[in-house]
């Protein structure tokens, strides 16, 4: 079933944000009118694309990530997403092209650790690329790196780059884990 393009940006809100969400939050988010997003929210609601936390508060629901195109990850494909990887597959990172900077990130939770101490321009070199995206995409977290992808279109730079990059892999990482424990 296909959603109509406003319903999408809701939903899309909602999974981006990846906490529960009060409508006027999202609204504030995606730019539209409070009673437009309350409308639509409760047409994903009964669409089971979305659910009601607590009084007020809404999230994304599998149903509706499946909607937006996501597969579902069991333990075992979390497990793989969360695995040490060989130095081949690590991820390199490197200050602009030809200049490495001898540093990589062995698994996804090393990554995360690594964000907060690298050089900036590092960074901003890999988000600018695409680099990060698509090693998620290698890690077959295609979630990671639509989210990726969205961080480098609101055009970041600097520290408040370095700290939105950390929360989502942080977040993803904390979800992966919950995910593979069962």
């Amino acid at each position: 079933m296909s959603i109509s393009p406003v319903k999408r940006l809701v939903l899309e809100t909602m999974w981006m944000l990846d906490k529960p969400a009060k409508a006027a939050e999202i609204a504030r988010e995606t730019g539209l009118g409070f009673p437009q997003v309350m409308m639509h929210i409760i047409g994903l609601t009964r669409m089971g694309y979305a659910e009601v936390r607590d009084k007020g508060y809404y999230v994304i629901t599998w149903k509706g990530r499946k909607a937006l195109g996501f597969p579902e990850i069991d333990k075992e494909k979390a497990g793989g997403i969360l695995a040490y990887l060989p130095v081949e597959k690590s991820f390199h990172f490197y200050i602009d092209i030809g200049k490495p900077l001898n540093i990589h990130a062995a698994s996804l939770q090393d990554f995360c650790d690594k964000i907060l101490k690298i050089d900036i321009g590092s960074i901003e070199f890999h988000i600018n690329r695409g680099d990060f995206e698509t090693w998620f995409m290698d890690l077959g977290d295609m979630e990671l790196a639509r989210k990726t992808l969205l961080v480098k279109e609101q055009k970041m730079f600097g520290e408040e780059l370095r700290q939105k990059l950390y929360e989502i892999v942080k977040s993803r990482c904390e979800e992966l884990a919950e995910i593979r424990k069962g």
